[in-house]
């Protein structure tokens, strides 16, 4: 796919997936602001870039505020006169149980996810509307934010709070011809290889090591590289008509999550006390109750030799 002309800011681009997107990007010729918060990683990723004939550039800062944002965008358009693409990939975890999280714990995660999308994003619609040739805004969900995982309370927040933005913004954004659509990916990265049954798969791709298809479908766990077509194509003219959207994608897996809806109803002349509510509830909405938390998909066990 041929995206060439276009300028994406691609935040936490230094390592994972935020390399992985920049790199695929950058080979299906749009030029990059590579962001990260260590110089060392983002001038990496752009001279492997560059290297490779591609056009980037580094701006080191953390995301989160409104100044870090309007570096990001001005960056961009300072260096290659437009802006076309916001991916919001920059992201930190600081797991605990609830009782064990701190303040601090909390608020640096919704810092940098949660308010780092909403400042980035709203400076590049901002642009996008001042540009008036559209754009596309690609966010970072989780499977986390779509179903909670333990000892991620702040992380799976600000996780479902970036797919409930999405789904705003792209009713506010729509007349400016902007797609946001939010990415839930699953890969081997920093991240995931502190999760104990995908660590072993983590550990195999390290090596260089072919993964078990079962893993890559069941788990839909794979490489950066096989999340990072999903950015391109969303970035690309042929998505336009794509938003609003949180899309799966891990491994050999492509998927769509469903949008919050009612799924079954009640009715009760005058209305529902609390007494009727606890003799009805389970012969009625409550007869089948929804599952939370990631469910760990059954794969092969290791050998030795494998591992």
């Amino acid at each position: 796919m041929d995206i060439t002309g276009k300028v994406a800011v691609v935040t936490g681009a230094g390592q994972g997936l935020g390399r992985a997107y920049a790199t695929a990007l950058a080979d299906a010729g749009a030029a990059v602001v590579v962001n990260d918060v260590n110089d060392e990683t983002a001038g990496a990723v752009v001279d492997a870039i560059t290297a490779a004939g591609g056009r980037a550039v580094a701006e080191v800062v953390p995301v989160g505020t409104t100044a870090a944002a309007e570096r990001l965008v001005a960056r961009a358009v300072d260096t290659f006169g437009r802006l076309d693409v916001m991916v919001t990939n920059a992201g930190v975890l600081r797991d605990r149980v609830l009782w064990n999280m701190s303040d601090d714990d909390f608020d640096t995660v919704i810092q940098v996810h949660l308010r780092g999308t909403f400042t980035c994003v709203r400076e590049a619609a901002r642009h996008f509307r001042a540009q008036g040739e559209g754009g596309r805004v690609i966010l970072a969900g989780s499977p986390a934010g779509q179903r909670g995982n333990f000892g991620q309370t702040n992380y799976a927040a600000a996780k479902a709070g970036i797919v409930a933005m999405a789904r705003t913004w792209a009713m506010e954004l729509a007349r400016a011809d902007v797609t946001v659509n939010a990415v839930v990916p699953n890969a081997a990265t920093a991240m995931t290889e502190t999760i104990p049954f995908l660590a072993p798969y983590v550990e195999l791709m390290e090596q260089g090591l072919p993964v078990p298809s079962v893993v890559r479908r069941a788990a839909s766990f794979g490489t950066a590289e096989d999340v990072a077509g999903l950015i391109v194509y969303l970035a690309s003219d042929a998505s336009a008509g794509v938003t609003g959207q949180a899309i799966g994608i891990g491994g050999d897996r492509l998927s769509l999550w469903s949008h919050p809806t009612e799924i079954r109803s009640a009715f009760r002349d005058g209305g529902w006390t609390a007494d009727v509510i606890a003799e009805a509830f389970e012969s009625t909405v409550g007869e089948v109750q929804e599952t939370y938390g990631i469910p760990a998909p059954k794969l092969p066990t290791l050998q030795p030799q494998e591992a």
